[in-house]
C-alpha cells in the first residue's frame, strides 16, 4: 500500500520509512538497492532512518578527526566505522534526520546533485523561518556559520548512495567528541536549537519531502511495504544465484537418486531442496538424512515434511555405510530429521551408523550434522562416543529471529551442543552455519560469530537463505557475494579455523575441503582418551 505526496505525471521517488538502523545494515542495504536500481529493477529510492550513535570516516578523513579517547567514546555509547562516501568525520545519531537517495542524477551532474540536496534542507528550514544557506568552499547547510546538515555521497556506476543528515534534535555533546567534517573553525547547530523547541518529527519528515519533490521535480510516494521489497523480487532470484544445468549434470543427478532410492535412503539434498544438488551428485557425494523424511518439528525455513515419523529403521546404519562405500565417498556427512518422539532425539541411530561406516570405511572422515537432541546431555555422550570426525550443529539465525524462523527450538540450547561437544571431546572439530538474508541485522550476525568462538567453534559456513517453496518464510534480502566475503574476513578474524560464506554456501557444501584445507593439523584424541575425558565429564 502507498499514496503519494503529490500527483503530478512526473518521475517518482518511493520512500521508506525504516526507523532505526545499525549503519553497517544502512550500508548493506544501500548496496543492495543500488544495485537493483542500477539494474532498473526498481526505480529513483529515498531511504529515511535514523542511526545508533556512530562517528563515520569518509575517504578523506582519518583518526585524527577525532578528539575523545577510544574509553571516552565507549562510555557515549559511541561506535567508529570508515564509510566509502566522500568527506572526513561525521556524526550521525538519534535525534537525526538520515536521508539516503538511491538513484541516477540528471545527466550525471553531481555537482547540481549536491546542490540540490542541500537546496532540500534549505527550503525546509526556511519554513520554520530560518535563514540558511551555503558556505563556498564546504558542502552542506549552515545557519549562521553553525553546520545545521552534513552531505556526503558516493556514487557507482551512475547511481547515488549515501547522503544527508540534518540536525534535527541530536546530543549536541557528542559533537564536541570530532572535528566535524575535519572544519575547526565551524561550531554545529540543530534545528531544536534555532527555533527554541524540539520540533516535531513526523511535521520535519513531510516538510523535508515536499521540499524534495519540488527540488528534485518528483512525485513522493510513501510505501508501507517492508524493507525486502527494496532489495530484490522475491520472484526472481539475482545472477549470481543462477546455476546452468548440462545434461550430464541431469544424468548425474539421476544416477545417484537411483542408488539412494535403491537403498531406501534419503538425502537432505533433495529434501531440503539445495540448489548444490546438481554439483554433488555429479562428483558423487551426497549427504545422507537418517530417521526418514518427516521430522517432529515445522521449522519455518524447512521443506522436510512436519508430519508424524516411522520409527527408526534398524538396518538403516548399514545401507548408508554401504552406500557410501559404493559412492566411494573418503569423507561422509551424516544429518537427520530432527526427532522430538525418540527418548534420545536419535542419538542411537547416529551412533549406530557411524560405527557402521567405521566397519566398512575405515579410512572415512564422518561428519554428523545434528540436530539439539532436545538438549539432553546424555544422548549427546551417545553420538560423541562413537568418535566422528566433525560435529556440526548449525544456528541457523540470529536469536531475535528464533521465533519467527525456528519456533521450536532454543538459541543457548543449540550454543550448549557445540559448547558441551567441545568440552567432551576437545580434538573433535565442531562446525556451525548461518543461513543470511532472513531479515538479521549485520551486528547480530557479528554477535552470534562472537558467541560460536566463545563456545570454541572451528568452522563457520554462510550461505544465502532461498524459501524451497511458498509454505515457508520468504526471502527478506539477497546479499550480495562481496558481502558474504566481508562477513567471512571478519570471521577469520574472530579465530575461526575455516570458514566458507558464499550465496550457494551449505552446511556440508564442499565439507570435505573445508575440512581438510583448514582442520588437517588438527589434535585428535585417541579413542582411550576420548573415554577418559568422557568418564570425567560423569
Amino acid at each position: 500500500m502507498a499514496h503519494g505526496v503529490a500527483s503530478t505525471g512526473m518521475s517518482t521517488t518511493t520512500v521508506f520509512h525504516l526507523a532505526t538502523v545499525e549503519y553497517e545494515e544502512a550500508c548493506h542495504l544501500q548496496q543492495a538497492v543500488a544495485d537493483a536500481r542500477r539494474d532498473e529493477t526498481i526505480g529513483d529510492t529515498l531511504l529515511l532512518v535514523e542511526h545508533p550513535p556512530v562517528i563515520t570516516i569518509g575517504r578523506g578523513g582519518g583518526e585524527e578527526d577525532i578528539v575523545a579517547s577510544a574509553h571516552r567514546l565507549r562510555q557515549a555509547g559511541i561506535r567508529v566505522y570508515h564509510t566509502d562516501r566522500g568527506g572526513r568525520a561525521t556524526y550521525h545519531g538519534p535525534g537525526q534526520l538520515v536521508a539516503y537517495p538511491i538513484l541516477k542524477p540528471s545527466n550525471g551532474d553531481l555537482h547540481r546533485y549536491v546542490w540540490q540536496l542541500e537546496e532540500v534542507v534549505i527550503r525546509l528550514l526556511v519554513s520554520y523561518g530560518l535563514k540558511a544557506g551555503r558556505l563556498a568552499q564546504y558542502p552542506g547547510v549552515w545557519i549562521d556559520g553553525q553546520k545545521v546538515a552534513s552531505v556526503g555521497i558516493a556514487v557507482q556506476d551512475g547511481v547515488t548512495h549515501h547522503g544527508l543528515a540534518l540536525n534535527v534534535a541530536p546530543v549536541m555533546e557528542h559533537f564536541d567528541l570530532l572535528i566535524p567534517c575535519g572544519i575547526t573553525s565551524g561550531r554545529v547547530t540543530s534545528l531544536e536549537r534555532e527555533i527554541g523547541r524540539t520540533p516535531d518529527r513526523v511535521e520535519v519528515t513531510q516538510r523535508f519531502l515536499e521540499a524534495f519533490g519540488e527540488v528534485f521535480e518528483c512525485d513522493m510516494i510513501t510505501t508501507t511495504a517492508g524493507v525486502e521489497s527494496l532489495s530484490a523480487n522475491p520472484e526472481v532470484h539475482p545472477a549470481w544465484l543462477w546455476r546452468p544445468v548440462s545434461a550430464e549434470t541431469e544424468a548425474a543427478v539421476a544416477a545417484v537418486e537411483k542408488l539412494i532410492a535403491g537403498q531406501s535412503l534419503h538425502t537432505v539434498c533433495r529434501e531440503a531442496h539445495c540448489p548444490n544438488i546438481g554439483e554433488c551428485f555429479t562428483r558423487g557425494t551426497a549427504t545422507f538424512m537418517i530417521l526418514g523424511d518427516k521430522c517432529t518439528r515445522g521449522c519455518r525455513f524447512c521443506a522436510v515434511q512436519h508430519v508424524r515419523p516411522a520409527p527408526p529403521d534398524a538396518d538403516e546404519p548399514q545401507r548408508v555405510a554401504d552406500t557410501a562405500a559404493r559412492l566411494g565417498l573418503n569423507y561422509v556427512v551424516i544429518t537427520s530429521v530432527t526427532r522430538d518422539d525418540l527418548s534420545d532425539g536419535g542419538a542411537g541411530q547416529f551412533a549406530r551408523t557411524i560405527r557402521a561406516l567405521r566397519r566398512r570405511l575405515a579410512g572415512a572422515t564422518i561428519e554428523v550434522l545434528i540436530p539439539d537432541l532436545g538438549g539432553a546431555h546424555a544422548a549427546l555422550e551417545q553420538v560423541l562416543e562413537a568418535r566422528p570426525d566433525v560435529v556440526n550443529h548449525n544456528l541457523e539465525t540470529v536469536p531475535r529471529l528464533y521465533g519467527q524462523v525456528r519456533p521450536h527450538a532454543y538459541y543457548r540450547r543449540s550454543l550448549a551442543i557445540l559448547a558441551q561437544t567441545k568440552a567432551l571431546a576437545p580434538g573433535i572439530i565442531t562446525k556451525s552455519g548461518l543461513m543470511l538474508g532472513l531479515g538479521e541485522r549485520t551486528m547480530e550476525v557479528l554477535e552470534v560469530m562472537r558467541d560460536l568462538r566463545q563456545a570454541r567453534c572451528d568452522l563457520l559456513t554462510m550461505g544465502q537463505y532461498l524459501q524451497p517453496t511458498d509454505r515457508q518464510v520468504p526471502v527478506v534480502r539477497y546479499l550480495p557475494p562481496g558481502e558474504f566475503a566481508g562477513y567471512e574476513a571478519r570471521a577469520r578474524s574472530l579465530g575461526f579455523r575455516g570458514v566458507a560464506a558464499g550465496p550457494l554456501v551449505r552446511s556440508s557444501y564442499l565439507a570435505e575441503g573445508l575440512y581438510q584445507d583448514t582442520c588437517r593439523s588438527a589434535p585428535h584424541s585417541t579413542f582411550s582418551e576420548f573415554a577418559r575425558l568422557l568418564s570425567a565429564c560423569g
